[in-house]
């Protein structure tokens, strides 16, 4: 599991201890430093990498929602506060949630949880974005045809040349003079992994898996015992 930094601000030390302990309590948060004012946990950002804060909107001086409007985007907040009047300032700077006080130990787990949904969503958008971007560049059957990636769906290894099946024409696959290999390591690094030795599977595209085959519409392709292993670690990812 990820691990998320994160540092405690609050002027309150019955607020200050309680949330330190709720924080050593929560498996994916590291305890990073505690901080009784805005201006020192600034200074302690500095230094420090932080992912999420949990901060005390009103403080004398420098208030937490001082602090919020300069921290990077990066950053998640998390406010907390004994005034109920404060429900609408965590809009005011995207914060991640706000906790009333007091609050118990499952609403600070809640509230904490919204970074592992954040941080996920963000990857799949990441990974979507450069998906639909990215094309392939074949020559077949005396042309070039620029397939989407995100149309394809597999690859079938033949001797000197390859079958690529695609959404838009699965029945007539296109046949390049080209190895297996060559298009794996073209795909290096993107969502299509080797589950067979001939053939390249888009992870992004399967649907249904029946004891260890993947199925795409009529064609059952076995996940071999060389990728076996890597297979199942995608599917516990998942």
């Amino acid at each position: 599991m990820e691990k998320y930094n994160c540092l405690v601000v609050d002027d309150e030390p019955h607020a200050f201890n309680l949330i330190e302990g709720y924080v050593r309590d929560v498996p994916f948060l590291v305890l990073k430093g505690k901080c009784s004012n805005a201006s020192e946990a600034l200074q302690f950002i500095s230094l420090e990498k932080i992912d999420l804060i949990y901060l005390n909107i009103q403080m004398p001086g420098f208030s937490g929602m001082d602090l919020a409007t300069t921290l990077p985007a990066e950053i998640k907040i998390i406010f907390t506060t004994a005034f109920d009047n404060f429900a609408l300032e965590p809009y005011r700077v995207n914060a991640l949630g706000y906790l009333l006080k007091p609050f118990s130990f499952q609403e600070f787990l809640t509230a904490s949880r919204k970074i592992l949904k954040f941080d996920n969503q963000v990857k799949i958008t990441s990974r979507t974005e450069k998906f639909k971007r990215e094309y392939l560049l074949i020559k077949a059957d005396y042309k070039t045809c620029q397939l989407e990636l995100n149309d394809i769906l597999y690859f079938k290894g033949k001797k000197d040349y390859i079958k690529i099946y695609y959404r838009k024409n699965v029945s007539r696959p296109l046949m390049p003079l080209m190895s297996l290999k060559s298009i794996e390591e073209k795909l290096a690094g993107s969502s299509f992994m080797r589950v067979h030795r001939s053939y390249i599977v888009n992870l992004n595209n399967i649907e249904v898996i029946e004891l260890n085959q993947i199925i795409f519409d009529k064609t059952r392709i076995t996940v071999s015992d060389k990728y076996r292993d890597q297979f199942q670690k995608f599917l516990e990812s998942r």
